[in-house]
């Protein structure tokens, strides 16, 4: 099992700033995959960005170079710096995590709400 605890969402208006933290707990050596998906009301979960356990980040094309995503695999934590907010960015995000065996974990999702 695979708990995964989100924070850092929250207000702030276009172009600000936040960063979302996730650490994950529970009964496992290392994850294969950490990441984080949005979801705006209305409509599907989409992927935000996500590292792979020894390759590089891949992002969304909306939020490529706004957004970066880093991982420490001491601490099993997976952090998503967001520059540049757009109100198209308000969401629910949610971390997520992939076991090697290939079983997915979701976290409870943190709230982003940005104003125009």
């Amino acid at each position: 099992q695979v708990q995964l605890v989100e924070s850092g969402g929250g207000l702030v208006q276009a172009g600000g700033s936040l960063r979302l933290s996730c650490v994950a707990s529970g009964s496992f050596s290392t994850l294969n995959l950490m990441g984080w998906y949005r979801q705006a009301p209305g409509k599907q979960r989409e992927l935000v960005a996500g590292i792979i356990s020894g390759s590089s980040a891949n992002y969304a094309s909306s939020v490529k170079g706004r957004f970066t995503i880093s991982r420490d695999y001491a601490k099993n934590t997976v952090l998503l710096q967001m520059n540049s907010l757009k109100p198209e960015d308000t969401a629910v995000y949610y971390c997520k995590a992939l076991t090697w065996a290939g079983r997915e974990y979701w976290g409870q999702g943190t709230q982003v709400t940005v104003s125009s």
